[in-house]
Formats: C-alpha cells, structure tokens, sequence
C-alpha cells in the first residue's frame, strides 16, 4: 500500500485535533504539529489507535524556523507530503484601540506568516504528489468587529493568501482551499461566553441563546463538523475545487 501522509496544524486541541483524528482514517500516517506537548502526544496516541502512523513535533509555527524542521522531519520519516492543513492560530480577540503592535505581531506570525511559510516549504512535496493544503480563516474575515479588530484582518489576509497560493496551484498541481469554520463549540469559543455571561449576569446557556440569535444562525457548528468537511475538501472527490473558502455557519456550507 502507497503511504500517504498530512500534516496538521493546531493539532493539540480544538477544529485541528479533530481534524488529525479524522484525516487518521484516510491517510496513513499524520504529522501533528502544535505548542502543546502533553494534550499533542494524546492525539499522537488517538490517531495511531485509529490506524495512521504519528509523528509529533512540538514546535511554536511563529518561529521562522519552524517550516524548516516541521517539512524536513515530515520527509526523512515519510518521504512524501500529500496534504497540509494549516490551523494552527488563535488570534486575541481584543478591541482596535487596546491591541498593541506585539500583539498585532504575534498574531500575524503564528496564524498568516506560519502557515505562509509551512506552505511555501511543503510545495515541492506537495507538487511531486499533487497534493492539497487547506488553510483556516474565520467569518470574522467578513464580518469584522472594532471588538475583535485582528481576528477580522488576519482571518481576511488568510483568505486572500489561500486564493494566491490556489492560482499557483493550478499550474502546479496543488489543490488550495480555504475553510471558514465560523461559530463553532470550541474550548476558546465556551470561555469567551462564560465571560460574556459573567459580565451580563446571566447563564451560559441564556448566552449562548444571545450569540446565535445575533449571528442568524440557528446552532452551533462542532469541531467534528469542520473536520469532516475539511477531509471532504482534500478528497479526491473535491478534486475539482480550488481557490474556494467554504464557509459553515449554523450547520450551513456555503462556498465562495
């Protein structure tokens, strides 16, 4: 059997984790890159119970150097790279006017410039197996608020970046995407709403009631959700798409 290998960022928690179980069961072996060692090492663990063989890398993707040793470990134990999926990058949610320029910074080098560079060093991997990258934005990108000011821009940059590097996908044989996963159940997502509650004076479930009321949406999307249709997106069944952001929103795909 041909191996066949993804790698996945922000894998220790969250849409990535669920992403790296739910790619385990259509590749081979999966490369599980993140910050966090010990919840890392138990995904390591999920996957390789699931069939796909682990590598884990305990690596911060803001660094410079992080492409390098990340794509360079991939192919001296794999040989071979056949998707990326960039997710890794939790931007502050903070207002316009509080943002400093380091925060600004840190959230653009781990989120736009560390999947920029992952992409850039996997490319000839990814054109020798005419492979697929998804990169993660977030329907900030087209509903940004002065709120959460950075979430709004990078995810927009991120959409814009994953449209460029689709155009030279074409020529190249790599398939880009982009996945918008919009409000969905995360361990980030539930403390900004018990914040929110707190700060109302009402219940966490009143809150969240408020969120999806204002958002027009009718629930709240799951990180299983998103890996599933990310694992659709680097199917060969999607093959045909490229260049698109496929945003869900209350359940909703809709591709733009």
């Amino acid at each position: 059997m041909t191996r066949s290998v993804a790698i996945v960022t922000g894998a220790s928690s969250g849409i990535g984790r669920a992403t790296a179980l739910r790619l385990a069961r259509d590749f081979t072996a999966i490369v599980l890159v993140a910050r966090g060692g010990g919840k890392l090492r138990e995904v390591g663990q999920q996957c390789e119970a699931g069939g796909a063989t682990p590598l884990v890398l305990e690596l911060d993707l803001a660094s410079p150097k992080a492409a390098e040793t990340v794509v360079k470990a991939t192919l001296d134990h794999f040989g071979r790279i056949d998707a990326l999926v960039n997710v890794a990058g939790a931007v502050p949610g903070l207002d316009l006017f509080e943002m400093t320029d380091e925060q600004w910074d840190a959230g653009l080098a781990l989120k736009m410039h560390g999947a920029r560079r992952l992409t850039i060093r996997a490319w000839e991997a990814l054109k020798a197996s005419q492979g697929a990258v998804i990169f993660t934005s977030g329907n900030a990108a087209v509903l940004p608020r002065a709120g959460a000011a950075a979430v709004g821009a990078i995810n927009a940059a991120i959409e814009a970046l994953a449209k460029a590097f689709a155009e030279r996908g074409i020529d190249d044989g790599v398939q880009v995407n982009c996945v918008s996963p919009g409000a969905v159940i995360t361990s980030r997502r539930l403390a900004m709403l018990e914040k929110a509650a707190a700060a109302k004076g009402i219940t966490l479930d009143d809150a969240k009631a408020v969120f999806l009321k204002q958002a027009g949406i009718k629930r709240f999307g799951t990180p299983e959700e998103i890996a599933d249709l990310t694992a659709f997106a680097i199917s060969p069944a999607a093959r045909w798409m490229t260049g698109t952001v496929l945003r869900m929103d209350g359940g909703e795909i809709k591709s733009v």
